[in-house]
């Protein structure tokens, strides 16, 4: 990967969010380890929402949102990204129901030309004291908007 400052993608849907990629994150043959995916993703997520005041900050009763487990993770490797420095991850949800979320993702290099990974990610938000599927709030459904993927035309 090029250590070289690139411009952000620009996205029609959805967030491009640039995250690092550490000597930590590859295998013994200087891949980024396949476990890794799932933890950069987080990394992409995590500021979108903290920096829309959806953040946990030790009290999950403050930022409910926050408060939901993943139910299922897919990914298909295409490309492997070589190396440290920053991969590109286009996150944007496919889904958003009353107590649930699909996003989908791309791992892309940083000018957009390979991609690296695609997968989804679903989630369930959770009451935090009966662990039960519970409704998100109006707030995180309008930052969610913001993520949602146009339906295509005609349908």
């Amino acid at each position: 990967m090029s250590h070289t400052t690139v411009e952000r993608q620009a996205a029609e849907f959805g967030h491009v969010a640039h995250v690092p990629v550490h000597f930590d994150d590859l295998d013994a043959m200087g891949l980024l380890h396949n476990a890794r995916y799932a933890v950069l993703l987080e990394r992409a997520l995590t500021p979108y929402w903290a920096e829309r005041g959806v953040a946990f900050r030790g009290d999950v009763h403050a930022a409910p949102d926050v408060f939901h487990a993943v139910r299922e993770f897919t990914i298909s490797y295409r490309a492997p990204v070589t190396g440290v420095g920053a991969v590109a991850v286009h996150f944007w949800l496919e889904h958003f129901g009353t107590s649930s979320a699909q996003y989908a993702f791309e791992f892309r290099s940083t000018d957009g030309a390979t991609v690296h990974a695609t997968g989804t990610r679903s989630i369930v938000r959770l009451d935090p004291a009966t662990l039960r599927p519970t409704a998100w709030t109006e707030v995180g459904r309008a930052i969610a908007a913001t993520l949602l993927r146009p339906a295509p035309a005609g349908a």
